[in-house]
């Protein structure tokens, strides 16, 4: 198993928990905050090095970087965390608990070597990341949502919920995000898949994005969003802001807990509902997961064509059903049939994306939603990724077809002045991985 190099010498340890207190004690926390943040830091590690040289001057050039780097760390970043923030290759990272982390590189989770003091370390780091964008996390309120300056999403739940510590997930997002060409050479979809997706976005067709825990949805969220013209207006609505959208015209809304009175919180609903008032031309959601489902799919049935979600489902079927209990949890009695027909009136294309044996992540269908008969949904796979079996390591083998069903948007994209050949939707296999 390959690990994270960290120091583990309990005395370079001590010695970096010294001069970090006399830091603390030495620093003019009136004149900090005049400071820009390089100069700042800069000033800071000079006061570092005469610390390191009043308490042990036999460190050799390379411990005394390494110390000096560390409690740098500890007083302006995140800690023992900056290691593992700083690989690009890691894309998430999982602490259960002060001495207990994992990351996980290339869809495979190895443990790391990097270690919190003590729990009250490891909260101390919980605190400073959360207090950043104006979040807590207390007994009273022990789970919180947050975002680094990356865009990185962060979970955390502390004590008396968890029992072994204070436990985070960080879902890293990178100043530099997957683009459409690195899916395309990591084999996420097809050149063919891109030809419709990126025809539907300019047709303005309502998208829905469904997949599992780490399947790469936002990811593909931003790639479609990459489609959109730079003169709509959009308006996305997060619980924790990590879309990263490269259009001008944007307006980003964020949801707000409740504050220590049970007062205060701004839900998903509210700002779906809100943003109908400040002329959307198209709305996205980070993810649907309660009731503002049904809102959006009223807004998506009223003039706001082109608009994008995510949720949590396993196949376009399962999305489908999805979608149902999210409404169901809107309280409103709405009939089963009322209630598919909003579904298939709104929804145009569901793009079903999987975290497959071995870590790897694939858009698995390409679904379009055709409208109803009787009282349930109809659907056509447009495109699949059918799987095989595994290889040697133990990842999954398959191959990307074509069903031969053109779809009925293709009236729409047309009347939209977008022409897809036609044989791109020939039943065929269009890829083997």
């Amino acid at each position: 198993m390959t690990t994270v190099q960290s120091p583990q010498v309990s005395g370079f340890d001590k010695l970096k928990q010294r001069i970090h207190q006399k830091l603390i004690g030495k620093l003019d926390l009136t004149r900090v905050g005049e400071l820009e943040g390089d100069v700042l830091r800069r000033e800071i590690k000079v006061v570092i090095e005469h610390l390191c040289d009043d308490e042990n001057n036999l460190l050799n050039r390379q411990e005394r970087e390494r110390l000096v780097e560390e409690v740098l760390d500890e007083t302006f970043g995140l800690g023992p965390l900056e290691l593992l923030l700083k690989d690009p290759t890691i894309s998430d990272i999982l602490i259960n608990g002060p001495k207990n982390i994992y990351c996980e590189r290339g869809g495979k989770m190895e443990r790391s070597r990097v270690e919190f003091r003590d729990n009250q370390h490891l909260l101390q780091i919980i605190d400073r990341i959360v207090s950043k964008v104006g979040r807590r996390v207390d007994e009273t309120c022990p789970m919180v949502d947050a975002r680094l300056e990356d865009g990185s999403r962060v979970n955390a739940i502390i004590p008396p919920l968890a029992l072994d510590g204070a436990a985070m997930s960080i879902r890293r997002f990178g100043s530099n995000p997957l683009r459409l060409e690195d899916l395309l050479n990591y084999k996420a979809f097809t050149p063919e898949m891109v030809m419709l997706l990126e025809a539907a976005m300019k047709a303005r067709l309502n998208i829905i994005i469904s997949g599992g825990t780490g399947s790469g949805k936002t990811t593909l969220l931003n790639t479609l969003s990459s489609f959109i013209s730079n003169k709509d207006r959009i308006v996305t609505i997060e619980d924790a802001a990590e879309l990263q959208l490269q259009q001008e015209h944007i307006v980003r809304l964020e949801t707000r807990p409740p504050n220590i009175e049970g007062k205060g919180q701004v839900t998903a609903t509210d700002l779906v509902r809100n943003c109908l008032r400040m002329r959307p031309e198209r709305i996205i959601i980070g993810e649907c997961r309660g009731p503002e489902a049904l809102d959006m799919l009223q807004a998506m049935n009223t003039g706001h064509d082109g608009s994008l979600t995510t949720t949590h489902a396993n196949s376009p079927r399962d999305c489908i059903s999805r979608l149902e209990t999210l409404i169901m949890m809107s309280g409103f009695e709405l009939p089963m049939k009322a209630m598919r027909t909003q579904i298939a009136s709104a929804v145009d294309l569901i793009v079903q994306a999987n975290r497959l044996q071995g870590g790897a992540r694939k858009v698995t269908h390409v679904t379009e939603v055709c409208g109803m008969e009787n009282e349930t949904i109809v659907m056509q796979d447009v495109f699949r990724f059918v799987q095989d079996g595994v290889d040697e390591e133990g990842g999954a083998q398959g191959r990307f077809v074509c069903t031969g069903v053109r779809p009925k948007c293709m009236d729409r994209l047309e009347a939209a002045g977008i022409n897809l050949p036609a044989s791109i939707f020939r039943e065929r296999v269009m890829m083997t991985d």
